[in-house]
């Protein structure tokens, strides 16, 4: 009853051959058969896509795939009356099949999973425990603890006993005492800012009693699942041991990461399409390289002009391969491509979780991954905590011991002075660069305009410069309100309350589950299916079956026409992405204690964003120009002085040997335990103390590293290659030759240098070197710009450190320029754009001619022309992320 002989038909000779064969076996040890169609693909027409799937896993092209690909298009999906047609002769063996798929069905309602027993004090309850932790927590929490705040505690405490969550909550919690008792930083994100018990265990940081924030975002009887709670780390070691820390307490069977499905995006589609159809790698290189320099969130797809494209790599879309290759690229787009890891997703379990879902050892030591993505678990109720790094909190916890150190300033990022004029006299100027959330251009032209002076106008401005708020025109009336300009309305009377604080316009997911309820009287049970929707990958499709509901509901209140429009569309607009306002609260403790680093302790805030990175919207080479124009000392890398990370140093900050290219971490702190010892001396001094080879010698001595051994670069390149080419103890004891007959770099030479072996200066900008060829062209520094009038023609340069392609731009193309004065955006049109894409995405240095735009305190030229400036520097650029 076990084992079954499995008959195939493909229309293939040799197939019946082998299926003969297989039934005299079936007969002789009397086992049943059993039809099956082996399939490969749901219809015909995706034998093609199938082939090229199969080439990829295989590693071969078309012409070279031979037997490894089907013969027919005969493995697809067939119709209970195909199968019988098709086995005919067979009937046994079709019932047989329909029988076995009777007997083996089997569904995952139930999957015997358990949500761990969080270990309690003898004579406690979960529920009793978590009241008594609660309530200490919140009189230390809430100042005051005021009757509100406790009528809201008891209202959550309630509901959690009701839906008994307690035990969710009190693991959670213990998470957090571990963070708390290993100093390492952490914040709840998400909708559980929403919640006063949340806050009260410490899991959150933003008051949402104060905040008026709405506690059902978070948890409800009618959303018929668990709450969702998100903690944010510091990136890195600290994230990595409370991970372990999970680990250790619940054991590796207990325990692992969920799985997150990776697709096929434009460029990787365009390499593995390419490599399978048998094109040139130099060919592939260049098709991946034009359909992958804009990713596809930043165009839709059903407006691109592939011909086009395909011929700016030197194509012919004529051509019959090429003509494969369009169909197939479309086909494999955002297909699954492999499994990889989720940000920080855990899912625990009270015995063995492998015993519920398969779960696989994953490629960092340590770690567990199940083989299901974070919405699978979710669908099938398993229960999972989020610890996502956060590449600034790593900032943070590093700089507020720097500032204590060096500066003997105690800061606690929970209690920074609030409301400092200073801090957002800086962000109102848009001086953010660095800052968490508010440094993109975007964000920086909206400041100016918002003009934040309190902690709820950053709330406002982390959520306003997004998908939703934007298409659905919201960005734009607020501001305007915001600076009077526009008077204050709502699009009916009954949306007031929900709307005040926003000055009648909607810009939280929580204010759009409100107006459902309000204006289109949608039950409890359909605003979570509003809410579902809105954060389900970005539906827009389920956005418009519920748009249906949100017109019935209005009519059936007499309201229609523009009123109606205006609520539908603010609210179906966040399907393409909007932020939950306890989200944005969150976020906006993170941006405000930045902000306020940046402002009053410049050095310490640098020096840590350097030593997080990567993170953020900028490359370090931009941070590094930002903090210099900011009076800050950036000390060149060196051997003597420099850390394996960046170190605070009077007046500034020394970079760190992590950025030297090629250097090995290992290597940088052995150079570093060595220099703390005492000094080096020279070149063989160095080598010798830290076994250092040529290749890591030239690396250092490339970037001017060894400045405090009395060395210039050429100098000590050519002592490097002198000391490298000793062999025996006795010849790596004499001290190198003294002089060098190697000419020296100039600056401009060391700045190129710096570019290849560091992606950074601390030197110059590349662009100060070329400033008397731009004066006698006419080509203004950035800095000058402020100084003229809006609408005048400008030509400006400078090196391209940002590029960009909104999706809500509608095709618009912005990047910006660094000069050695300062950055400025410009802005392209489509056509433009489509004109000079070779020119504006391949050349690091660009002037453009423009007309200049000023508007509430921001600059941008609107670009006409453009003209590359050739470089030998590797400048490194921020492009359509």
């Amino acid at each position: 009853g076990r084992l079954h002989v499995e008959l195939q038909r493909h229309h293939l000779r040799d197939e019946e051959h082998l299926n003969r064969a297989l039934q005299e076996e079936a007969r002789r040890l009397r086992l049943p058969v059993l039809a099956t169609g082996g399939v490969r693909y749901a219809r015909t027409e995706h034998k093609e896509l199938a082939d090229v799937l199969a080439c990829i896993r295989e590693g071969v092209t078309l012409d070279t795939a031979g037997r490894l690909l089907e013969a027919q298009r005969e493995r697809y999906l067939r119709s209970p009356r195909e199968t019988e047609l098709l086995f005919a002769d067979l009937p046994h063996a079709v019932t047989e099949a329909a029988e076995l798929g009777e007997r083996l069905q089997f569904t995952l309602d139930d999957l015997g999973y358990r949500f761990p027993d969080y270990p309690l004090p003898p004579g406690e309850s979960p529920i009793s425990h978590l009241r008594r932790v609660t309530w200490n927590g919140a009189r230390a929490r809430f100042r005051p603890l005021t009757a509100r705040a406790q009528r809201q505690l008891e209202k959550e405490l309630d509901l959690i006993e009701k839906l008994d969550l307690a035990g969710y909550f009190l693991i959670v919690w213990d998470i957090v005492r571990f963070c708390q008792r290993e100093r390492i930083l952490a914040q709840g994100r998400g909708s559980a800012a929403n919640s006063a018990v949340c806050y009260a265990l410490s899991i959150t940081a933003v008051d949402p009693v104060k905040m008026e924030l709405l506690f059902e975002r978070f948890l409800s009887e009618e959303r018929g699942e668990w709450p969702d709670i998100d903690l944010d780390l510091p990136s890195g070691d600290q994230r990595e041991k409370v991970i372990q820390y999970v680990y250790e307490r619940y054991g590796p069977h207990g325990a692992g990461m969920t799985a997150n499905v990776i697709t096929y995006r434009d460029r990787s589609a365009a390499r593995e399409v390419g490599k399978a159809l048998g094109f040139a790698l130099d060919q592939v290189d260049r098709i991946s390289k034009q359909l992958g320099r804009h990713a596809s969130s930043d165009i839709r797809d059903d407006a691109r002009d592939l011909d086009a494209e395909l011929s700016a790599a030197g194509l012919d879309p004529s051509s019959l391969r090429t003509r494969h290759f369009k169909r197939l690229w479309w086909q494999i787009l955002h297909l699954p491509r492999h499994l990889g890891q989720h940000s920080g997703g855990m899912v625990i379990a009270q015995n063995r979780l492998d015993e519920v879902v398969p779960l696989e050892p994953a490629a960092m030591e340590g770690r567990t991954v199940i083989q299901w993505d974070k919405d699978d678990c979710a669908d099938l109720g398993l229960i999972k905590v989020d610890l996502l790094g956060l590449g600034m909190l790593a900032a943070l916890e590093e700089a507020i011991p720097m500032i204590r150190s060096h500066e003997g300033v105690d800061l606690d990022l929970a209690h920074l002075p609030p409301d400092d004029a200073d801090t957002y006299d800086m962000i109102c100027r848009a001086d953010t660069a660095g800052v968490f959330q508010i440094e993109s251009r975007a964000q920086m032209a909206s400041l100016p305009r918002n003009r934040p002076r309190k902690f709820y106008d950053l709330v406002v401005q982390v959520a306003i410069i997004r998908p939703g708020p934007i298409v659905g025109n919201m960005t734009n009336p607020y501001l305007e309100r915001r600076q009077g300009r526009e008077p204050v309305r709502y699009p009916h009377p009954s949306l007031d309350p929900v709307l005040k604080r926003t000055l009648g316009v909607p810009l939280f997911q929580e204010q759009l589950l409100r107006i459902a309820m309000v204006a289109a009287g949608f039950s409890g049970g359909e605003a979570e299916e509003l809410r579902r929707a809105m954060g389900f990958k970005r539906s827009a499709e389920r956005m418009r079956v519920i748009a249906k509901k949100l017109r019935a509901g209005r009519t059936e209140r007499g309201n229609a026409g523009a009123t109606q429009d205006e609520i539908v569309h603010s609210i179906t607009s966040f399907a393409l992405y909007g932020f939950p306002e306890s989200h944005s609260a969150s976020f906006a403790l993170i941006v405000y204690a930045s902000a306020f680093l940046k402002r009053h302790h410049p050095a310490a805030f640098y020096a840590s964003l350097l030593n997080a990175w990567p993170m953020g919207f900028y490359h370090p080479a931009t941070l590094v120009k930002d903090a210099q124009r900011h009076g800050i000392e950036v000390y060149p890398v060196d051997v003597n002085r420099s850390g394996w990370r960046c170190r605070w140093e009077k007046g500034g900050f020394r970079i760190g040997l992590r950025y030297v290219q090629g250097l090995r971490q290992a290597v940088g702190n052995t150079i570093e335990a060595e220099q703390m010892r005492s000094p080096f001396i020279d070149t063989a001094d160095l080598a010798q103390r830290c076994s250092l080879g040529e290749d890591q010698l030239e690396r250092l001595a490339h970037v001017g590293a060894l400045g405090s051994l009395g060395l210039t670069r050429r100098h000590a390149l050519w002592q490097v290659a002198e000391v490298a080419g000793r062999r025996g103890p006795l010849l790596a004891q004499l001290p190198p030759e003294p002089r060098s007959p190697l000419p020296e770099m100039s600056d401009l030479d060391a700045t190129i240098a710096d570019y290849a072996g560091l992606n950074l200066t601390t030197g110059p900008h590349l662009m100060a070197y070329l400033r008397g060829d731009m004066n006698r062209r006419e080509v203004l520094p950035i800095s000058r710009l402020e100084k003229l009038r809006d609408g005048v023609s400008v030509r400006t340069a400078g090196a391209v450190i940002v590029r960009q392609r909104p999706s809500t731009a509608r095709g618009f193309v912005f990047f910006t320029l660094e000069d050695e004065t300062g950055t400025v955006q410009a802005i392209i049109r489509p056509d433009l754009f489509q004109e000079n894409r070779q020119l504006i995405v391949r050349s690091p240095l660009l002037i453009i001619d423009g007309t200049l735009q000023k508007q509430d305190g921001t600059i941008s030229v609107r670009a006409r022309r453009f003209e590359a400036i050739h470089t030998d520097a590797a400048i490194t650029s921020h492009d359509f992320h």
